[in-house]
């Protein structure tokens, strides 16, 4: 029996006989799968905090982070914005290090978790005039105003592909250069990406020792039924790095650059940039 069968049968809708066939399986996910679908979670991640917290936290995500802030910090240095918009900017830990090389005079942070944002909110040096939106980008894009530059930090990736496109439309003649951070997700045939999913979820729940069962249970599972489960609540389409650089010059930014940053236990991540309209 192994972790894979379990996937097939969320993926075919039976999720009673997937629990089943997780429970039987001696492994991190299959522990935490079992257990996972044996509650009565709905599914939603993001709205505990202290889950996704140990997550990012954790893990491989330190040095994800480490990678990602100094990145960041080096574009910020070079282009030296004026107005900086940071979509999805969670508890601002991707952005802090490009603040302590280069402040803008205004900054605007969006974030639909309200926790997370006051926590962004509260390292922020004083001397930078905040805008903090409690939202999502959907509605905040078709009329934000204009930036020298916009960043997002695996955060795009929770937009279905066709409300992705709408966003970043919005977004082209309204920002001078953008900054995205994602993972290179490979597209593969069904049969292999079960595969696929089981040895990345498996390896990253690994990673985690006493804040396992929390990630696991408030973040991970959700994340990773969410893509397989007909009908289940879905938190992430990702894909391959070139898609994301298709995507984005199809909105309209030009000159669209993909850097590799950081080799994660899920995928590689990517620092990708281009220049706006604005």
């Amino acid at each position: 029996m192994t972790i894979t069968s379990a996937l097939a049968a969320l993926t075919a809708g039976e999720p009673d006989r997937a629990r089943d066939l997780a429970s039987a399986v001696d492994s991190p996910l299959g522990r935490a799968l079992g257990r996972y679908l044996a509650g009565d979670a709905d599914g939603t991640v993001y709205d505990r905090p202290a889950a996704f917290r140990a997550f990012i936290g954790g893990g491989g995500n330190v040095g994800l982070y480490e990678a990602v802030g100094s990145a960041l910090a080096d574009l910020h240095e070079r282009v030296r914005p004026a107005s900086l918009l940071d979509v999805g900017c969670g508890d601002g830990r991707a952005l802090r290090p490009s603040l302590a090389r280069h402040r803008p005079a205004r900054l605007t942070l969006v974030e639909p978790s309200a926790a997370l944002l006051a926590e962004a909110v509260r390292h922020l040096p004083g001397d930078i005039a905040t805008d903090a939106r409690n939202t999502r980008v959907e509605p905040f894009a078709g009329s934000c105003g204009w930036f020298d530059a916009a960043q997002s930090t695996f955060a795009l990736h929770t937009l279905p592909h066709g409300t992705r496109d709408e966003v970043l439309a919005a977004l082209a003649p309204r920002v001078g250069v953008l900054a995205v951070v994602e993972f290179d997700v490979p597209d593969l045939p069904p049969a292999e990406r079960l595969r696929f999913l089981a040895e990345t979820y498996e390896r990253g729940l690994a990673e985690y020792d006493d804040d396992r069962d929390l990630v696991a249970q408030g973040f991970l599972m959700p994340v990773l039924t969410g893509q397989l489960l007909p009908g289940a609540v879905r938190s992430t389409w990702e894909q391959p790095a070139d898609r994301w650089a298709e995507q984005v010059a199809r909105a309209g930014f030009t000159d669209v650059r993909v850097t590799p940053l950081h080799d994660y236990w899920s995928s590689p991540a990517f620092l990708l940039t281009a220049a706006g309209g604005a």
